[in-house]
């Protein structure tokens, strides 16, 4: 693909991977456009995806959200920091901005006056978690998407199927990520009951599902 200079931009086709390098990312990344963006880069390929969420997509995603901030409430001894749709990179070969970012631990990033507003995975370590609330693009998120975060070696990757209301969670083991039924980032908190969460939306919001989930993790502790 061709970026042109200066304040214009070609802008390749959305939704699907297409060969670039570092450059043509970097200059995609940091052209003037207004418009809402979310880039990934992974070794010579790259996905661009604009324009703002979809009414699933966005319900689900605030749902995890709140579901995040259940489980840091019920476990105060742990810190919790979330960064969904954070851009991450590590410098010339990968980048993404996953839907979910979490991080466990006081050593996550902080932003310093100066600097780009973005995670630079050569200075901070990688997130504990990463998901893709997938409405459109399940295919590419247990596919291109899911060997990105398994080359960044995140320990925990979730898929979220808007549509078919499923959490297809993955862990990483030697390098390679496994399907797994509790999350290793939530002290064993079971998929199935995220899944439940996910399910009370078709008669219910996105806050009465995130009580119910609350009272449940309540009730097992």
């Amino acid at each position: 693909m061709s970026i042109a200079p200066q304040t214009s931009v070609t802008i390749p086709p959305l939704h699907q991977w297409i060969a670039a390098t570092w450059a043509d990312y970097v200059a995609l990344r940091d052209a003037p456009i207004q418009e809402r963006m979310r880039l990934f880069f992974d070794r010579g390929r790259m996905w661009l995806d604009m324009g703002g969420e979809g009414i699933n997509h966005s319900q689900v995603s605030d749902l995890m959200t709140m579901l995040f901030l259940c489980w840091a409430v019920q476990h105060p001894e742990q810190m919790y920091n979330s960064f969904g749709r954070c851009l991450l990179e590590k410098p010339e070969t990968q980048a993404c901005a996953p839907d979910l970012v979490l991080y466990l631990g006081e050593d996550y990033p902080r932003w310093r006056e100066g600097e780009p507003r973005r995670i630079d995975l050569s200075r901070w370590r990688v997130p504990n978690l990463v998901g893709e609330i997938a409405d459109t693009t399940l295919a590419s998120d247990l596919d291109q998407k899911k060997h990105l975060y398994e080359a960044l070696e995140i320990p925990e990757y979730w898929a979220i199927d808007v549509r078919g209301r499923r959490i297809f969670a993955f862990e990483l083991q030697s390098g390679k990520y496994e399907v797994c039924t509790h999350s290793q980032a939530l002290s064993g908190l079971p998929i199935a009951l995220l899944e439940q969460a996910i399910d009370r939306l078709v008669e219910g919001t996105n806050t009465s599902a995130a009580a119910w989930f609350s009272q449940q993790i309540q009730a097992a502790e």
